[in-house]
């Protein structure tokens, strides 16, 4: 009698190189015995979510798939419902969306680990199909892998590297009340925190000090998951940190910083401190953080030759450089909301701040939108966009570059001139807000063709909705607008990332 082929078979999901690595999976399970493997995947959001499979559950799941609710998609940042699930189309016109229905979720089995603060627990990354084998349709990581699929058909690869600062604080309390829980769509007090450091001392080694049982904890991690650590860093505000790794593949730099960050808050925990993504908490001193994020294209036909290298005297990228520097700023205000997608990252967005306000590029100079950095001859030539916010989602942002850029090659779009004086020149100003954000990305046809209508819709509505919330508690406050960051967004945010 012949067997059924599996869901990963009957749907193609795997190549040769998939099926050796998962057989290498099991053998690694038979040596080390972990308890659990925890199949994890990111949400709309850029969280993590998981569920956590027994050992023989799991080696069933490696080549069947494994059935997840789709609840986490239909949901804001604070877990209200966003969607009519329970109606035909499930609120987005979708049948295959009616009645909150179940995913396959088919991990991908060269992310495997094993979590070095969690003994005995495997990680493994996992990408979301219908269960008709479609891929499904708010997958961040299945659209990015799509975006990169085009870069590839032009004999192109993205590369990224992560720059990504963050707030470690000490735990205050020592347990969670009443105060700390919430609702479906209102969030709870976050627990307690003390500086660990008083800041604005920027790069101080005493002050570092500070720190380093914490950073040896979590270097030590990063090394033993292969995050590509570069440095640790004390930056501006009490407690403001700034991790930078070096570059990979577009996908698997977006893969691990969806692992740096759930590692990081999970050990911080763990030894009694506490770290968030958030971009400027509404703490005492604590200064906006930002996640820069480098990129550069390189010759996927076999020589990885940097394409962003210029060979001219006196130039400071290729022509295919420029040209993608073009789309990038052509496209800038659309493409915010994927780098800064909370209401609480447009308060980076102030001039003289070391955050961009306009749409804007120059050489080296860290008030510009896109810097410039290397130049003939240096194979690390690249771009880095200062857009970015700490909580972003990683398959998003780099996607709406990939996006950007390619389009600016395929229309050989040519950028203006360098800018002298970033935060004076006449370009385009970025949003001022997460409304304003979602309009310009509503209106842009680019975005709309390259992910679709059904996802754009989708996730303006997802993103208006929690936009919605932070109106409603200004007017419960009866105030127009808040200058600083509100109880709001500290309750909404703080905790989440």
């Amino acid at each position: 009698m012949s067997k059924e082929p599996t869901f990963i078979e009957k749907h193609g999901l795997w190549t040769d190189e998939e099926r050796r690595q998962a057989e290498e999976i099991k053998r690694r399970l038979a040596a080390e015995k972990p308890r659990y493997v925890r199949l994890a995947w990111g949400d709309t959001h850029g969280y993590s979510r998981a569920k956590t499979l027994t050992v023989p559950a799991f080696v069933a799941a490696l080549t069947e798939g494994y059935n997840i609710g789709v609840a986490t998609t239909t949901l804001d940042s604070a877990g209200a419902r966003v969607f009519a699930s329970f109606t035909r189309g499930g609120g987005m016109g979708l049948d295959e969306m009616t009645g909150s229905p179940n995913l396959t979720i088919v991990a991908d089995p060269k992310t495997f680990r094993t979590l070095p603060w969690a003994p005995g627990v495997g990680w493994i990354l996992c990408d979301e199909y219908f269960n008709d084998g479609r891929p499904f349709h708010f997958s961040p990581r299945q659209l990015l892998r799509k975006a990169l699929q085009k870069l590839a058909d032009r004999g192109y690869a993205g590369i990224v590297g992560a720059e990504i600062e963050w707030y470690l604080l000490r735990i205050a309390d020592d347990h969670l009340s009443d105060d700390n829980i919430g609702a479906p769509g209102m969030r709870g007090r976050p627990i307690r925190t003390f500086p660990v450091e008083p800041g604005y001392h920027y790069h101080s080694e005493s002050n570092m000090d500070l720190m380093q049982g914490v950073f040896d904890a979590l270097g030590g991690a990063f090394d033993s998951l292969g995050l590509g650590l570069r440095s640790i860093e004390n930056e501006w505000g009490p407690g403001q940190v700034e991790c930078t790794f070096a570059p990979r593949p577009a996908l698997q730099a977006a893969d691990e910083v969806l692992l740096f960050r759930t590692a990081t808050r999970q050990i911080c925990r763990r030894l009694g401190y506490f770290a968030t993504f958030m971009c400027r908490p509404a703490l005492k001193g604590l200064y906006a953080s930002g996640w820069h994020l480098h990129q550069s294209l390189i010759d996927a036909s076999g020589s990885g030759k940097n394409l962003f290298v210029p060979e001219k005297p006196g130039a400071v990228l290729s022509p295919l450089g420029y040209c993608y520097v073009a789309g990038l700023l052509q496209y800038a205000l659309p493409a915010t909301v994927f780098a800064t997608p909370t209401v609480n990252g447009y308060r980076r967005f102030r001039p003289n701040s070391l955050a961009p306000d306009r749409a804007g590029w120059a050489c080296d100079n860290r008030g510009a939108m896109i810097r410039v950095l290397g130049g003939p001859g240096d194979a690390a030539t690249r771009l880095e966009n200062r857009t970015g916010e700490p909580a972003a989602n990683p398959y998003l942002y780099i996607l709406s570059q990939v996006v950007a850029g390619l389009n600016g090659i395929t229309e050989r779009l040519q950028p203006p001139a360098p800018d002298d004086a970033p935060y004076a020149a006449e370009r385009p100003l970025l949003p001022k807000s997460l409304p304003e954000a979602l309009d310009a990305l509503d209106k842009e046809p680019l975005f709309r063709r390259e992910l679709g209508d059904t996802f754009i819709d989708y996730f303006i509505k997802l993103k208006r909705t929690e936009a919605g919330r932070y109106r409603q508690s200004l007017k419960d406050a009866g105030v127009a607008s808040s200058e600083e960051p509100s109880e709001w967004e500290q309750n909404e945010y703080f905790d989440f990332f």
